[in-house]
């Protein structure tokens, strides 16, 4: 007896019931006599006929029978689901690696705490840049501003960034 190896991402074969049609088409099919059965009974008159039950009965017959047509291999409810989600999917997506939105929340152990406790602190590194005053901020924002003044930004080795402004004199 000969066998064959499936490949793992085939997955999306869907199984004939009955014919062509498959599972999900069976029901959409189905899914207008049961729902009509329902309506019938709940819908005032009760357990009487009604036109207005009828015509619901069709259009609801209808959109499931349209919805359950095959197009490209996909039935029109997937198609309609699939641009749904795309249509409702964000804009915009900003990223940032410093945001702790998706990860998983990790609680220190009581020993590491105890441990953390015990070793004194390292002290801060605190940056290399000098603290500049307002007016030295205001003047270079205005050198920045400038068309005529060449400005460059550049990063070394290790990734500091650097700003070289040339200001040309009018």
């Amino acid at each position: 007896m000969r066998s064959t190896i499936v490949p793992a991402q085939v997955t999306t074969v869907e199984d004939r019931v009955a014919g062509r049609l498959g599972l999900s088409q069976l029901i959409l099919l189905a899914a207008p006599v049961f729902l009509g059965s329902i309506l019938y009974v709940i819908l005032p008159p009760f357990y009487e006929y009604q036109v207005y039950k009828i015509v619901i009965l069709v259009v609801l017959a209808v959109i499931c029978g349209l919805l359950a047509v095959r197009i490209k291999g996909q039935i029109l409810l997937l198609w309609l689901i699939m641009i749904a989600r795309y249509n409702l999917r964000p804009r915009y997506f900003v990223y940032s690696k410093n945001s702790l939105h998706g990860r998983d929340k990790v609680e220190p152990s009581k020993s590491e705490e105890v441990a953390d406790a015990g070793a004194k602190a390292p002290a801060i590194a605190h940056s290399k840049l000098p603290q500049l005053s307002t007016a030295e901020l205001v003047k270079i924002e205005e050198l920045l501003a400038n068309p005529q003044a060449n400005v460059r930004f550049t990063t070394n080795r290790k990734g500091e960034l650097r700003v070289h402004i040339t200001e040309v004199q009018a």
